[in-house]
């Protein structure tokens, strides 16, 4: 029976959210119990970040499976130095204190899916001669804030209207044709908001047809030159039926999950979002306009106007938030496009919640080496 007990990793958190970011410490304490002296060849600590993908196709003797890794980072403390002729240590509880630091990065945030996963954690582990280690693992969620320098370029678009215009000529006994405009208010977002998209269609054909409205999330797994995905729809809406040579507007609130997934910057793990907007046309392939969306975790709110992303000081949020923005919540001045009512746009403004100060770690000496403490244990006999 091992004479180890109660391994355990315990770690603070920085923010109420219970993250960590690129550039962030880890500061924590590895503990256990012996139950007798024993002699280790190494007690160490370490954080690491690995992407790691794999599913199968096919089966019996045509069945073959795909898999990848990414490691985005890996440091490490020594708490009691590695010897090959052992350390010893005494029968009772052992406490090590341990910081490690997140490198800055352009790393994902954490994922877990069907066919793959982001994963970060710190993991200790005890090394004696003759025995397989000891080990202790502990997840931590790691929220990325380097995709939001990519988002400071994309301000000047992502965040303002965008539109589209699809026609379609109809065929065999269903002449004319069909034309639909669509337009979105913003296709860079949080958790949580709503976004207005609205539509002008003109059914010059001789069909009956019905305007639909389609939040998608779609994720891709790559290995090498293969992949696979899975597609969900997270939100439909139906209009009601355009009549024959007629033309109408439509309007459709979207609400974007709280709980949806967030994955930028990931090579072999993509997550995207998008809104599709539609005519269903029975018996015909059906005219769409497709708006990639960009959603951005509502963790990063510590943003004032003017201020640059980054690079963050430690205990700052580091990111902005995009009610921030003076023209997020609203439409230009003007006329609305395609001449639609300008309450068919209208959506209330979200609120989030303003900047705290994070609290800040007591800067502390590292601390002593075990053999320092103990060191009438590490003379042999």
């Amino acid at each position: 029976m091992s004479p180890i007990k109660d391994f355990n990793v315990t770690y603070g958190t920085i923010d109420e959210s219970d993250t960590f970011s690129e550039g962030d410490t880890i500061v924590g304490t590895v503990s256990f119990s012996l139950t007798k002296a024993i002699k280790v060849k190494s007690v160490s600590v370490k954080a690491k970040g690995d992407a790691n993908v794999h599913w199968s196709e096919g089966s019996g003797d045509d069945e073959r499976s795909y898999s990848d890794h990414r490691r985005y980072f890996k440091v490490k403390e020594l708490l009691v130095a590695e010897n090959a002729k052992g350390t010893s240590l005494p029968q009772g509880v052992h406490y090590f204190k341990f910081r490690l630091k997140i490198p800055e990065g352009n790393m994902p945030s954490s994922f877990t899916g069907c066919h793959g996963k982001v994963v970060y954690m710190v993991e200790a582990k005890i090394s004696r001669s003759w025995r397989w280690p000891s080990t202790v693992q502990k997840e931590i969620k790691f929220v990325s804030k380097a995709f939001l320098h990519t988002v400071q370029v994309m301000a000047n678009t992502a965040m303002c209207p965008q539109s589209s215009t699809v026609s379609k000529k109809m065929s065999g006994l269903s002449k004319g044709q069909v034309q639909m405009s669509a337009t979105i208010n913003r296709t860079v977002c949080f958790p949580g908001e709503t976004l207005s998209v609205a539509t002008k269609i003109c059914n010059s054909s001789s069909k009956d047809m019905k305007p639909k409205f389609k939040l998608q999330e779609r994720i891709v797994y790559r290995a090498g030159c293969s992949s696979t995905s899975s597609e969900k729809t997270l939100f439909k809406k139906v209009g009601d039926n355009i009549n024959p040579n007629s033309e109408e507007s439509v309007s459709c609130q979207v609400k974007i999950p709280v709980d949806v997934i967030i994955l930028h910057n990931c090579e072999i793990i993509s997550v995207e979002y998008y809104i599709k907007v539609y005519v269903d046309i029975s018996f015909a392939t059906d005219p769409e306009v497709v708006f990639p969306l960009v959603i951005v975790p509502p963790s990063f709110a510590a943003f004032q106007p003017g201020e640059a992303l980054g690079p963050y000081p430690p205990g700052t949020a580091g990111a902005p938030s995009y009610s921030d923005f003076t023209s997020f919540n609203q439409w230009p001045q003007g006329a609305p496009p395609y001449e639609f009512s300008a309450p068919a746009f209208s959506s209330p403004p979200v609120q989030y919640p303003g900047s705290t100060a994070l609290p800040q770690f007591q800067q502390e000496e590292p601390p002593p080496s075990y053999t320092s403490l103990y060191p009438h244990l590490n003379e042999q006999p």
